[in-house]
């Protein structure tokens, strides 16, 4: 349906070019009858030998259809042959309605006289020929360029959706390694919490589609589907703190952009600390853009140029990854260290505001 629905288009341009054509055709001859002061009957000739035209440059499409993938020197002989033939033929039409309309049935001497001075017919006949090749290897060229945009948009979606499932087996044997902890050391009350807490945050996951982006109030949630997991591990270990305006909840985010980086955090922080761990998450609006930080008080690592100088896992390098292609270079993601003690994450990216349903 889709390819027959293009088919119908291009006959219908094919069809309005075509007419519009030949119609300018005869205006610009009905102009020229008016300087040299023809006779009102003039005007029949033009439309005649306008309509003439219109008709016996059809079959050329066809032809130039049918030699389309010939060689070059094949195509450039058929073009300037066939030219030659219809413009000569369409000449003889324009001499015979210019003789019988206008010189009221005038019979030249010698027949051959149909057939001279026909060059000019010859041309305009040329030059159909050319703008038809012309606006069919444009429409080639959009065509070409169409399809290659819908292949590096496929490859783009395909490039996120790798990008954002990687995430999901990471975390997940992260969650599963400390289930498995919590069942060794029989901390069975525990670990079934946690599978519930995970199942929740799973169906989450898999329900929310990779190549959308979600509102931030929505990523947090998920956020503390996820950070409850890890209370039930680390207990009063880990504390959260969110500060969020109402605007910048309202903005779309990749969906769990965020996580990663707290697991991280959680990784490499919480995890090393006997007491009084802390992630905090803010975001806010300003000058059209979303600032975004997350920051933990753990012990730090080594930072040089807001890069981590001994980088581990693919948290980190999946989210500079993702934000590298859906911003291209319109986004920043800063490491660095956090007072006291700890890192600091800062990502900005343009604000874009959800729609409320």
């Amino acid at each position: 349906m889709k390819w027959q629905s293009l088919v119908d288009n291009r006959q219908r341009f094919f069809w309005v070019l075509q007419i519009a054509g030949w119609i300018g055709y005869a205006l610009v001859n009905y102009i020229g009858s008016k300087v040299f002061e023809m006779r009102d009957i003039y005007v029949f000739v033009i439309v005649l030998n306008a309509y003439a035209g219109c008709l016996m440059t059809v079959p050329l499409r066809y032809l130039y259809r049918k030699i389309w993938n010939a060689k070059p020197w094949i195509l450039v002989l058929v073009v300037f042959s066939a030219s030659y033939i219809t413009g000569t033929l369409w000449s003889v039409v324009q001499k015979y309605n210019l003789w019988e309309i206008y010189r009221h049935g005038y019979r030249p001497d010698e027949w051959y006289y149909y057939f001279q001075q026909g060059l000019d017919a010859v041309y305009i006949v040329l030059c159909w020929s050319g703008l038809y090749f012309g606006i069919k290897y444009y429409q080639l060229l959009q065509s070409e360029k169409q399809k290659a945009l819908k292949a590096n948009t496929m490859a783009h979606e395909a490039q996120l959706k790798m990008l954002r499932y990687q995430l999901n087996p990471h975390f997940l044997f992260n969650t599963l390694n400390a289930i498995s902890t919590l069942i060794l050391v029989e901390e069975n009350k525990d670990a079934n919490l946690m599978v519930s807490r995970l199942s929740d945050f799973l169906r989450y996951t898999l329900n929310t589609d990779p190549i959308k982006k979600v509102p931030l109030d929505q990523e947090l949630h998920a956020l503390m589907l996820y950070l409850e997991i890890e209370k039930v591990r680390f207990d009063e270990r880990l504390s959260i703190q969110i500060d969020v305006s109402d605007e910048a909840k309202n903005a779309l985010v990749p969906s769990l952009i965020l996580q990663p980086i707290i697991e991280n955090s959680i990784k490499y922080a919480i995890a090393n600390m006997t007491v009084g761990g802390v992630i905090a998450i803010k975001a806010q609006v300003f000058a059209n853009e979303l600032l975004m930080e997350v920051s933990d008080n753990g012990p730090g690592t080594e930072i040089s140029n807001g890069q981590l100088v001994k980088a581990s896992g693919v948290g980190i390098a999946n989210t500079k990854d993702r934000l590298k292609t859906l911003y291209e270079h319109n986004y920043s993601f800063v490491l660095s260290e956090n007072s006291p003690s700890g890192l600091k994450v800062n990502i900005r990216v343009p604000y874009e505001k959800a729609n409320k349903q």
